[in-house]
């Protein structure tokens, strides 16, 4: 069965069996002793700090779509090249899904590549026909 989770977010087996079993030197219930001046079992964090780039291109997607959206609500005669600009950044978050490695992706990646290029393709092309059919507004 395949998880819609990157496979980095995921423990492995080895993990979760460790994370199971009390250390050895420590009784049941107790949590194992940690030495503070040397930094054995220290914070989770501290892997995660790099991590923030990876979500840059979904950020700049979404901030795309979010001024296509302010432009359009500004004036009624930017309803069809809104709605074409949307269609190109679709287009666009599919090409960078496609072409971004899994681990560079971030949000942009929620399942299996095909399906992720597929589905934004798919709106792409939706609004992309309904903004070549609507009519100009004077």
């Amino acid at each position: 069965m395949r998880h819609s989770a990157p496979s980095a977010s995921r423990p492995h087996r080895s993990h979760r069996a460790a994370a199971v079993r009390p250390a050895p030197g420590s009784a049941r219930g107790q949590a194992p002793a940690t030495d503070q001046a040397s930094g054995a079992g220290g914070s989770r964090r501290a892997g995660t700090s790099g991590r923030w780039w990876r979500q840059v291109p979904y950020v700049i997607v979404l901030c795309c779509l979010a001024l296509v959206l302010l432009w359009m609500q500004r004036s009624e005669q930017h309803v069809k090249g809104g709605t074409l600009a949307m269609a190109g950044l679709l287009f666009v978050a599919a090409l960078a899904r496609l072409t971004l490695p899994e681990r560079q992706a971030g949000m942009l990646a929620s399942r299996r590549r095909l399906t992720d290029v597929a589905v934004l393709t798919a709106l792409g092309a939706g609004l992309l026909v309904a903004g070549l059919l609507l009519p100009l507004q004077s």
